[in-house]
């Protein structure tokens, strides 16, 4: 069988098209997808403990994505975590009592941020403080602290 320019060139494209595919899908897996800074706002959140909650991390609100961490820091006064939230501009009307926890998707899944509207009439704006947090649940721990308990109750 003889190959032709034309078929050497079709399967270079063929080639080029997937290692593009395989790129896209890479960067949607790793939440590195969108290179566009949108219209958005800055609120800051401070967690006891933010556990593996990591930069880019999604910040949701009722099952929906409105934002993503963009920072993470530590406090040496308070020994908290501060946590830098960017939200998307047209997420302006979330209540200024609202209430942040950190979760993880799934068993094993990624952590992420859960935002809980409150009922004030005020609203969160740029540079504004979330005073009620949950920190995040270290599975680690908490299975201690479940043997510890049940070694107890043997006594």
């Amino acid at each position: 069988m003889q190959h032709t320019r034309t078929q050497d060139t079709i399967v270079g494209l063929f080639v080029a098209s997937g290692i593009v595919g395989l790129f896209f899908l890479a960067m949607q897996v790793s939440n590195l997808s969108s290179f566009t800074n949108q219209d958005s706002y800055t609120i800051t959140a401070r967690f006891e403990n933010s556990g593996g909650l990591k930069v880019k991390s999604p910040v949701s609100a009722a099952g929906v994505k409105i934002g993503r961490v963009s920072a993470i820091s530590f406090d040496p006064k308070t020994y908290q975590s501060v946590v830098h939230l960017n939200i998307d501009a047209q997420y302006n009307t979330l209540p200024d009592d609202t209430t942040a926890s950190i979760f993880t998707s799934g068993l094993l899944g990624e952590q992420y941020i859960s935002l809980e509207a409150g009922g004030s009439d005020d609203f969160l704006k740029q540079g504004g403080k979330i005073e009620i947090t949950q920190s995040a649940i270290i599975l680690e721990k908490a299975l201690g602290q479940f043997l510890f308990k049940s070694t107890e109750e043997k006594k």
